[in-house]
C-alpha cells in the first residue's frame, strides 16, 4: 500500500460503496479533514466485505477499492461516545486491510 508515513483516518460507520471520489465530501463532513491533504481515508461498506481508501498524490485523487473473497473488514471501536473516525497506526491499518479479525471469532457449537 501507499501508507508509508501518512496519517490514516478510518471511518467508524459503514458507507455506501457506490461513492467514489465523492467520498471526499464524507472526509470533509464526517472527519473534518481536507481530502487533498497527504493522508489516507479509509471507508468500509455496509456488508463489511468492501473497502475504499481515498488519498491525494499531489496531482489528483486516488481511490483504491478492495473486495474480500471471504470474511469481513473489522473496524476498530470508538474510543469516545459519538466518535465518527479514528486515527490509526500503519500496523492497525495493515490488519484491517488484510481482513484479519480484530476480535476473536467464535464459531457456533454443533450439537449432534
Amino acid at each position: 500500500m501507499i501508507s508509508h508515513g501518512l496519517p490514516i483516518y478510518v471511518a467508524l460507520e459503514p458507507v455506501d460503496m457506490r461513492l467514489g471520489a465523492a467520498l471526499g465530501g464524507m472526509v470533509r463532513e464526517k472527519m473534518r479533514a481536507e481530502p487533498r491533504s497527504r493522508a489516507l481515508f479509509v471507508f468500509v461498506g455496509k456488508r463489511g466485505h468492501t473497502m475504499k481508501v481515498l488519498t491525494w498524490d499531489g496531482t489528483g485523487t486516488i481511490v483504491i477499492h478492495k473486495k474480500l473473497d471471504a470474511g469481513r473488514f473489522e473496524l476498530p471501536r470508538a474510543t469516545e461516545p459519538g466518535e465518527q473516525h479514528l486515527l490509526v497506526s500503519a500496523a492497525v491499518f495493515d490488519v484491517i486491510h488484510r481482513g484479519v479479525a480484530l476480535t476473536p471469532r467464535t464459531t457456533p457449537r454443533r450439537y449432534h
